[in-house]
């Protein structure tokens, strides 16, 4: 079996829409309030003039992948910030280009700043990443026992509709209640 074609730009702002809608400042989620807001753009911007967004979400993303593990951490599955070690490393040999790209992202990091809605699948939708269909499947889904996690129902292949979900899955938190959605991975 193939492994579905990743879009790896869609993948860093999936994680990026997430990460800055968990700050303390929007959902409670994680402890950063607003490093990807306006104030950690203008403090940043000052050591990493050119690459400050990069490094903005670097940090955040760092602090949420380890809150999710701290909360919820199935073996055997997947989440948005822990995914299979050939998709992470292929995330992480991205970011040279899109430092080299820096300016061509300020666009989307500037519309992350400051959350137009307190609904988290509304701002994906805004911005492109999410759609009806992906807004349905989602709707469908139901918090654990214990309020914690999010299963998703099918198995993580790698594709673009799998990390749609696992972002789109955060919607069934509440602010300051982080419920960290899953996918079980599929047999190779």
């Amino acid at each position: 079996m193939t492994r579905p074609q990743l879009d790896f730009d869609r993948l860093l702002k999936l994680r990026a829409a997430v990460a800055r809608y968990g700050e303390m400042d929007v959902a409670r989620w994680w402890n950063t309030n607003g490093q990807l807001g306006p104030l950690g753009a203008t403090v940043l911007r000052r050591g990493f003039p050119r690459t400050c967004r990069f490094a903005q979400a670097k940090a955040v993303f760092a602090v949420a992948a380890q809150r999710c593990r701290e909360v919820f951490a199935p073996p055997g599955c997947v989440t948005l910030w822990e995914l299979p070690a050939q998709v992470e490393e292929e995330f992480e040999s991205r970011w040279e280009g899109w430092l080299d790209q820096a300016a061509e992202w300020e666009p989307f990091f500037t519309s992350l700043e400051k959350p137009d809605s307190l609904d988290l699948s509304a701002v994906l939708q805004r911005l492109g990443l999410a759609g009806q269909q992906d807004l349905d499947a989602v709707s469908r889904l139901r918090r654990s026992a214990e309020g914690r996690a999010v299963q998703l129902p099918s198995l993580f292949i790698g594709s673009n509709e799998d990390i749609t979900l696992l972002a789109l899955g955060f919607s069934r938190g509440e602010p300051g209640a982080l419920a960290v959605p899953y996918m079980r991975m599929a047999d190779e």
